[in-house]
């Protein structure tokens, strides 16, 4: 067993440290600050009781100690891989001092050569030095293989971290020098980085190191070569490497990027960047679009002067977008919402010209440099301590009534359109719940006419899909105001190859994005409430006026015979019947009670006939049982929507009225949607007033407009 694993082991069966003989396991041990790339943190909450420093380098010890190598390779290895993260490690005092000795901890290949030069100096080479062994068979001197460990710490993950383009080639310059200098042969140097590299990327992911093992041999033997490229990456192909995830996902990268070329984007000022190390840059940033991502760099690179400039560290950044929710790691919504309408504010020019500046008091970006660390820039979002704390307010009310307050609280703050930011976290269970409804779409097929169609709010893409699918001729156009939404389509797209289109547009003045008269399809699939619900009129919302503008603005769209397909919610008529509504569970009654308190569409009416009973308006009844199938999760978002929100009557003279003799109602149906009887039939009984049982309300309406030429 390698020394430094029983070293390890030693102190995790007594927690003591003995002989000072390792001082690198002193550092690592003494951390008292997390420093960890979040890419591969499952748990925030966690890191509170592991040292996940520590932990990387047994794994890589032990990877090393299970390989079939010369006992040099394996020492020089061994050195290296216990120096490589010390840099990571020492008590807040420690940091601080070393720091003021100029030690880059904030770059950990760096600081971590710069802490194991230190070490030897200052312990001279015949108390310190490595044992003397065959291989490097000409049998090297104590100083060589010790400049031999300094170069390997000082480009320590190097290799991993070109692939993904976050360095420029020249960095393992040091490496190939080793061959140049007669410190190695080109055979040693291979041997030695191919173990070195095996042990490191394995030690992050077994899986990764299958993925980029054939990537790694070929720059290991081009580095051994002597053959390194002296001039630079172009950025766009660095950046695309930082993008891979997202391009995974579905990104098309150089369509993109043209299009944001032809907005005003110019990719020549991030030339300068080309010598430059990216640290922290995709863990940072990956969620984020790609315009997102390019006018974060932009600002980077227009914002500070780069000469001289080694390294670039959004750090601060990857930092400060995570959190814990439910136990798990997720990204900080609240937080990455608010950094996209500052970024989308923030015009190409202005960026490009070094004349941003923020449209919030309470949100800026921070280019720092430190007068210790002149080499090195960090990037960082700043929010006001207001909006901090009103962040951190959004993520302790979390599923409680507390929360609709909260963040309407931060939508006022940072001028967000409630609509454009309806969903935090479960954004993505919403566009799959969105699509699950496939079933209940197909019957809008059958009503489709033309060739250019739009889907309103197109939630997954779930009908966009269909009609592709079972429509070839149709042309399918999903609109939605969430950027979000628009980016999940349009790497849906990319990633499934599809071919429907997916515009940001607002419903309520569709003219501005589309042609008039050049639709012949627009389709308000379970849309229509969500806009009567959230988005103000004159200043007030829950307002039949948002509906007529929707409706109008779709209208002055359409062709000559054109239709407009709604599929929505419904209230009964009369309007005065009451049921009776009994629970069959626990907790039935505060529900109702939570739900009538916190519901802001009207007044919801109770009357209490017993302790599981009561007696209600119809259409209370319908929002609350509708809202009450949804479960505890979907609670906070579902009770602020009205679903019904037009008896079938007033919903009929509310379109003539609307859009005029024009508009021809050709088909008008409501119906009870299939499921909530099945969803409710253990939960609630539903009687009428005399406590006859009775079939839940009507939920459903269904209805085809054609514009009349």
């Amino acid at each position: 067993m390698l020394k430094s694993l029983r070293a390890i082991e030693e102190y995790r069966e007594t927690g003591q440290l003995y002989g000072g003989g390792f001082p690198w396991l002193e550092y690592i041990v003494q951390a008292e600050e997390t420093i960890v790339n979040m890419e591969r943190v499952d748990s925030l909450h966690e890191l509170e009781y592991i040292n996940p420093v520590l932990d990387y380098v047994e794994r890589s010890l032990r990877l090393l100690d299970s390989l079939a190598l010369s006992y040099w390779i394996k020492e020089l290895a061994e050195e290296t891989l216990v120096w490589s993260e010390t840099a990571k490690g020492g008590t807040l005092r420690q940091r601080q001092l070393w720091q003021a000795e100029r030690i880059n901890i904030f770059v950990h290949n760096i600081g971590s050569a710069q802490l194991y030069l230190r070490h030897i100096e200052a312990v001279g080479a015949e108390e310190y030095g490595l044992q003397t062994v065959r291989g490097m068979e000409a049998g090297g001197t104590e100083a060589a293989k010790q400049e031999i460990v300094h170069r390997l710490i000082e480009t320590h993950g190097l290799i991993g971290q070109q692939i993904r383009g976050e360095v420029p080639p020249s960095v393992n310059r040091p490496l190939a020098s080793m061959v140049e200098e007669g410190l190695l042969t080109a055979d040693e140097l291979e041997r030695l980085l191919f173990a070195l590299n095996h042990c490191i990327i394995s030690a992050v992911s077994p899986e990764l190191w299958q993925e980029v093992r054939t990537e790694v041999m070929e720059l290991i033997a081009v580095i051994s070569s002597g053959d390194l490229l002296h001039a630079g990456v172009p950025m766009k192909e660095r950046l695309r490497r930082m993008r891979a995830g997202a391009i995974a996902a579905g990104e098309d990268y150089d369509t993109e990027w043209s299009s944001l070329v032809q907005e005003g984007f110019n990719p020549d000022v991030l030339e300068l960047m080309q010598p430059i190390t990216f640290w922290y840059v995709e863990s940072a940033l990956q969620t984020f679009s790609l315009e997102q991502f390019l006018k974060v760099v932009a600002l980077t690179a227009c914002g500070s002067k780069l000469t001289g400039l080694n390294h670039i560290s959004y750090e601060a950044v990857m930092n400060s977008i995570y959190y814990d929710y439910k136990g798990a790691k997720k990204i900080n919504v609240y937080k990455k919402r608010i950094i996209e309408k500052y970024l989308s504010g923030l015009a190409w020019e202005e960026i490009l010209n070094g004349s941003a500046s923020p449209g919030n008091p309470h949100l800026i970006h921070r280019l720092r440099r430190e007068e210790y660390l002149p080499d090195t820039l960090f990037f960082h979002f700043e929010f006001s301590p207001a909006a901090e704390k009103l962040i951190e307010f959004c993520t302790e009310a979390e599923k409680s009534a507390l929360y609709e307050r909260a963040v309407l609280m931060l939508f006022d703050l940072f001028e967000l359109r409630r609509d454009a930011f309806d969903r935090f976290h479960n954004e993505d269970t919403y566009l799959s719940q969105m699509n699950e409804t496939a079933d209940y779409k197909t019957v809008i097929l059958e009503y489709v006419t033309g060739r250019k169609v739009l889907d309103i709010g197109p939630g997954g893409g779930v009908l966009l899909d269909l009609i592709e699918e079972r429509m070839p001729g149709v042309i399918p156009v999903g609109i939605d105001i969430s950027s979000n939404v628009v980016e999940a389509l349009r790497q849906k797209k990319q990633r499934e190859g599809r071919r429907w289109e997916v515009l940001q547009g607002d419903a309520l003045n569709l003219k501005d994005f589309v042609e008039p008269g050049t639709v012949d399809t627009v389709i308000f699939s379970s849309i229509l409430h969500e806009l009567y619900s959230y988005v103000p009129f004159n200043g007030r919302k829950f307002n039949h006026e948002t509906v007529a503008a929707a409706l109008v603005s779709s209208f002055e769209v359409l062709a000559d015979g054109g239709v407009i397909i709604i599929r929505d919610g419904i209230m009964s008529e009369p309007v005065n019947q009451r049921r009776r509504v009994r629970f069959l569970e626990a907790g039935g009654m505060a529900a109702l009670a939570r739900y009538a308190k916190d519901f802001a569409g009207r007044d919801i009416q109770v009357e209490h006939v017993d302790e599981q009973e009561v007696l209600m308006p119809v259409n209370d009844a319908m929002e609350f049982l509708y809202t009450y199938t949804w479960g505890e999760e979907a609670y906070i978002h579902e009770v602020q929507e009205q679903f019904g929100y037009f008896t079938p009557t007033r919903y009929k003279a509310f379109i003539q009225q609307t859009l005029g003799e024009r508009a021809k109602l050709e088909v008008f149906r409501h119906y009870l949607q299939e499921g909530y009887t099945d969803a409710l039939k253990d939960r609630v009984v539903i009687m009428d007033e005399e406590g006859h049982g009775v079939p839940l309300p009507d939920s459903t309406c269904f209805i085809v407009i054609r514009k009349e030429g």
